[in-house]
């Protein structure tokens, strides 16, 4: 028999109870649903494939991506080239062309050869991400070289060039080919980095007789000191006048470039870069 008295049982009856709430379950979102921060290409590339996009659908997302990337591979080629025309690069012109006088005097020109041109560029432009290399085609008697700027994001830009074999002197068929793919190399990679050779411009010029020999008796050759005094530039007025002239005398191999212009200059003129390298590119036509 129960002795409970009825104060227990209003006790038990009344005593506070703790309500209980249920946990509702955690939620987990898919990385690519989670990825916080901008929207990119890749990530809605992710998303697509887990959500089991169409194929169609994926191969727009591709190529939204791929021009992407071709555009900040662009930006950071314009970036790198930039950074690389700020490089304190000097080619040089190691190679004579013309002769020396008794006196020791050079007549001639001097220019730079393809390895002043690379030595001076290459480790400027590898420092910044960029290389070169020469694609060479051969068709219909024309050599063509194409110069190539590859940034090291994928992004590259080139300048061709064409010419015939160089035939002047006594040049084998090969000797010929390998003249013009030279003269070509050092050309392409010169525009396509945007540079120009400077100094030893001045080291010397002279006259020549009527038989494109040496100097006549009389003459006396302006050496660089005689020459640095004056500023004086050839026109380009009178240079259209004669280039023509030239031009035949160049191709028919009465002159050679280094003589014209030597005869020039030792009239107390200089005749400016794009002078001279025009007047160098006949050398290189075909007769």
């Amino acid at each position: 028999m129960s002795t409970a008295v009825v104060e227990d049982v209003i006790d038990v009856e009344t005593a506070p109870t703790t309500p209980r709430t249920a946990a509702l379950p955690a939620t987990r979102q898919s990385g690519a649903l989670a990825t916080t921060g901008p929207v990119t290409p890749d990530t809605l590339l992710l998303i697509a494939v887990e959500k089991g996009a169409d194929l169609d659908y994926i191969s727009k997302l591709l190529d939204l991506r791929e021009r992407g990337l071709a555009m900040d591979a662009r930006k950071a080629y314009v970036k790198a080239m930039a950074a690389f025309k700020t490089e304190p690069i000097t080619i040089r012109r190691s190679k004579e062309v013309g002769y020396k006088t008794r006196e020791g005097d050079f007549v001639g020109y001097t220019h730079a050869e393809l390895s002043d041109v690379t030595d001076a560029v290459g480790p400027a432009m590898a420092k910044h991400g960029l290389s070169f290399a020469w694609n060479i085609l051969q068709d219909n008697g024309l050599i063509t070289v194409e110069c190539v700027i590859t940034h090291e994001l994928g992004h590259s830009e080139k300048v061709v060039m064409s010419g015939p074999p160089d035939n002047s002197g006594k040049k084998n068929v090969i000797q010929q080919t390998a003249s013009t793919i030279t003269y070509l190399q050092r050309y392409t990679l010169l525009a396509v980095t945007g540079m120009s050779t400077k100094g030893m411009d001045d080291d010397g010029a002279g006259g020549s007789d009527a038989a494109g020999g040496q100097p006549s008796a009389g003459s006396q050759p302006n050496t660089a000191a005689q020459r640095s005094e004056s500023s004086a530039l050839y026109s380009q007025e009178r240079f259209d006048e004669n280039k023509a002239k030239w031009r035949e005398l160049i191709l028919s191999k009465k002159k050679t470039p280094a003589q014209i212009i030597a005869t020039v200059e030792s009239k107390g003129v200089l005749m400016t870069e794009n002078q001279k390298n025009t007047i160098d590119s006949w050398a290189h036509e075909n007769d």
